[in-house]
């Protein structure tokens, strides 16, 4: 894999927490770990329970669902 990105002259860049911002890449890691947090709220999606694929994606949708209903109540009110 690092040989193919070496070849094609792409530079792996890895954004650590709390070091300064690469070309944005803190920006990123700032949303991405919002939103797990906004899902670990919800106890069955912080830890896995369901053995089926499907279950735990609807769970997940379903998540994602009312945290997008609970800020847009909140911009409303």
């Amino acid at each position: 894999m690092r040989r193919e990105l070496q070849r094609r002259r792409i530079t792996p860049v890895i954004s650590r927490k709390g070091a300064p911002n690469i070309k944005g890449l803190g920006k990123l890691r700032y949303v991405v770990e919002q939103t797990f947090a906004l899902l670990h709220q919800f106890k069955r999606l912080a830890v896995r329970w369901e053995r089926r694929l499907e279950l735990h994606d609807a769970f997940v949708s379903l998540a994602c669902a009312l945290i997008c209903w609970r800020r847009l109540k909140r911009q409303v009110a």
